[in-house]
């Protein structure tokens, strides 16, 4: 009976917190909110404006009494206050009942919250601190390679290798996974969708002296970016301020140039998949070899990454079905083990 009442006004929530964009997942509804970790505030008194898809159309064209912010960085938490004001929001949206229990203990929501494989444990605490904050009961954290993994349904409890690289916003992790743990793994934090966007601003600062902001270097990265050659090569008309002129002027770049401009992250996605596999034994090589790896995350649609990956590894290379979600489902299926994780703990 106090389950179900618990119900009404709670649930339980994984969250992908990440450096671009978060995704809430409630358990028996699934993915329910993707929205840009972006937040609106006031500036000089931090009073939170927006949130999500609204703070994210201020994003370089706010007044001086407006800052709109990311506050993860690399993965991980940038400005405390701002990401415990963003989670907070996220609960509210999915748990919109719960607002006059707020302070009720059993109504407070269990979380389930990927986090990058390479973080500290300060970084870790950090995390649970302002989720606790903003309203969450128990906090349990998952590594987010093996959300991926999960989400995208790898065999991950076989004694067997399987392989994922989960390319978001703001970091590359790579990940050997056998046995429901992972055996190797590396997390490169300058080599997410977000130093794709720099390369791509730097690039026509310096050919064209043309000033871009981050959105308009995200959809050039979007329309015509690329890992590898493409059967057909495209151009885009991009905009932005001329540096000599200080005009807003308009031109073509063609897909070539933005491969050129996105060499730097790419090769250090390709060293990190080098790397792990480098560290691998013998017997998980070999599952590997028939196996191959799978993509996950935002960043990992770029195109031809998957052909580039498989010329540099020679092992067979899969886009997941829906790359963006991979995290999120993840945390889904780690949430039906809650309890079964709780106990563990209590007991240990």
């Amino acid at each position: 009976m106090f389950g179900k009442l618990k119900s009404l006004f709670t649930t339980d929530i994984g969250i992908d917190l990440g450096t671009a964009n978060s995704l809430v997942y409630a358990k028996d509804r699934g993915i329910v909110l993707r929205e840009p970790s972006v937040v609106a505030i006031q500036a000089g008194s931090k009073r939170v404006l927006a949130v999500g898809d609204e703070a994210r159309q201020m994003l370089g064209r706010t007044p001086g009494n407006i800052i709109a912010i990311r506050p993860m960085k690399s993965g991980v938490i940038a400005d405390f206050d701002i990401t415990e004001a963003m989670i907070a929001y996220f609960i509210n949206k999915v748990c919109p009942k719960r607002w006059f229990l707020k302070n009720v203990k059993w109504a407070r929501p269990r979380m389930v919250i990927a986090v990058p494989s390479g973080i500290t444990e300060v970084e870790k605490r950090a995390v649970q601190d302002a989720a606790q904050n903003a309203g969450a009961g128990k906090v349990f954290l998952v590594e987010e390679p093996m959300a991926a993994a999960i989400g995208v349904g790898l065999p991950v409890s076989e004694p067997a290798g399987s392989m994922i690289v989960d390319i978001g916003g703001g970091t590359c992790e790579v990940a050997i996974i056998s046995l429901a743990g992972i055996v190797h793994s590396y997390s490169a934090r300058q080599a997410g969708g977000d130093a794709m966007d720099d390369c791509i601003q730097n690039y026509v600062k310096r050919v064209y002296n043309l000033l871009i902001g981050e959105r308009m270097a995200e959809w050039i990265k979007i329309e015509i970016g690329s890992a590898y050659p493409l059967a057909e090569e495209k151009t885009l008309e991009i905009k932005g301020r001329d540096i000599v002129t200080g005009l807003p002027k308009t031109l073509t770049i063609n897909s070539e140039e933005v491969r050129e401009a996105l060499k730097e992250p790419v090769s250090q996605i390709v060293g990190a998949v080098r790397s792990t596999l480098d560290k691998c034994e013998p017997e998980l090589a070999a599952d590997l070899v028939d196996r191959g790896l799978v993509l996950s995350g935002g960043s990992a649609q770029l195109r031809g990454l998957d052909k580039l990956l498989a010329s540099q590894t020679g092992l067979p290379v899969t886009l997941a079905d829906d790359p963006l979600s991979a995290v999120a489902e993840g945390t889904g299926v780690v949430m039906n083990e809650l309890d079964f994780l709780a106990k563990n703990e209590s007991a240990s």
